[in-house]
């Protein structure tokens, strides 16, 4: 009653030779399996980016200790980058790099040093006596010529502030724009970088979320995409986020550290983290790391500028009136810096 078709034969010997073709190319010479490379080296990459996040943890717990903040449930997230964000990466990136690649060329003779005529301050011995630096209490009063071969001394932290009032009137597009102006300007200057966004109360079992998506102690390709990540989430806790970066700065080599934050509001998380409390909060971690050497910037693109201003004071404030100005505002700071 079942007849076989005249081309069935042909048919199954071509896909039992397929079979033993796919067959072979798995199995070793005993009828192992092959366990290929790719497999072994994702597997390493993997376990290698677990060991760096709990180390990220780790660390990021230590500075809430003996601070308001300790006992606050932390997680600090490394995202990873899916297509959809290399292809948002591109369209964002593709009208602000013309800008940054001239403000590249401009600085880097900057940081081409063939005349060993300048100076680097903050030695505890050199030619030259800064009676100024005496306020630091940290010994470093003089200043020594540069050698030639010796670069600015600058390390970079962008924190963004990733409350959901971020969704509104365009602030996250800018966010994310000003974040990739500085990502590839100091990539290309070779200049130390983080770049991590926080939020507050997103679970109670996660009182505060921080993401970390560029690190310059794990610098990786696909960080720049990571950016894409930015987004409004919930509540802001803005002095543990502030001494999260703080304390990574503190342990680069460079000499100069400056810590710029991007925030649309005041800070403010459950149960109690909110007005003057908050406030003096920001402004206390602000004045103890300052007294550490690093330097704060605060550019405030919300309605809350005139509360941001009070907070980090007028000399560290930068007032974003139009927000496609932001990317080369934070650059060219940055460039003073050098």
């Amino acid at each position: 009653m079942l007849r076989k078709a005249a081309d069935s034969e042909e048919q199954s010997n071509k896909a039992s030779e397929e079979t033993q073709n796919t067959r072979s190319s798995d199995l070793g010479e005993y009828g192992n399996p092959n366990y290929h490379q790719m497999n072994s080296c994702d597997q390493e990459k993997k376990r290698k980016e677990q060991e760096f996040r709990k180390q990220l943890n780790q660390d990021a717990r230590k500075t809430a200790v003996g601070t308001i903040h300790q006992g606050i449930k932390l997680i600090i997230h490394r995202p990873e980058a899916t297509l959809q964000q290399r292809e948002e990466y591109y369209r964002l990136s593709s009208g602000i790099m013309p800008v940054i690649r001239e403000l590249v060329r401009k600085t880097m003779p900057l940081l081409e040093y063939e005349v060993s005529a300048n100076f680097t301050r903050n030695h505890i011995y050199g030619s030259r006596f800064h009676a100024e630096s005496i306020a630091s209490r940290d010994f470093r009063y003089f200043s020594k010529k540069r050698p030639p071969e010796e670069t600015p001394s600058l390390v970079v932290a962008l924190r963004i502030d990733e409350s959901a009032s971020m969704s509104a009137f365009g602030r996250l597009d800018a966010a994310k724009r000003a974040a990739i102006a500085v990502y590839e300007f100091c990539d290309q200057c070779g200049i130390p970088l983080l770049i991590y966004g926080d939020t507050a109360d997103r679970s109670k079992m996660e009182q505060m979320s921080v993401y970390a998506y560029s690190d310059f102690s794990k610098k990786e390709t696909d960080d720049c995409f990571r950016l894409m990540h930015i987004q409004g989430r919930s509540n802001n806790r803005d002095g543990m986020a502030l001494r999260i970066l703080s304390e990574k700065l503190l342990t680069a080599p460079k000499q100069t550290k400056l810590l710029i934050s991007i925030s649309d509001g005041q800070p403010k998380a459950t149960p109690d983290y909110t007005g003057n409390f908050a406030v003096e909060d920001v402004q206390n971690t602000i004045k103890e790391y300052t007294r550490k050497g690093i330097a704060f910037i605060s550019a405030a693109i919300g309605q809350d500028k005139d509360v941001i201003s009070q907070i980090y004071g007028k000399d560290r404030f930068l007032d974003i009136t139009d927000l496609n100005k932001l990317p080369t505002q934070l650059v060219k700071i940055i460039t003073r810096y050098l």
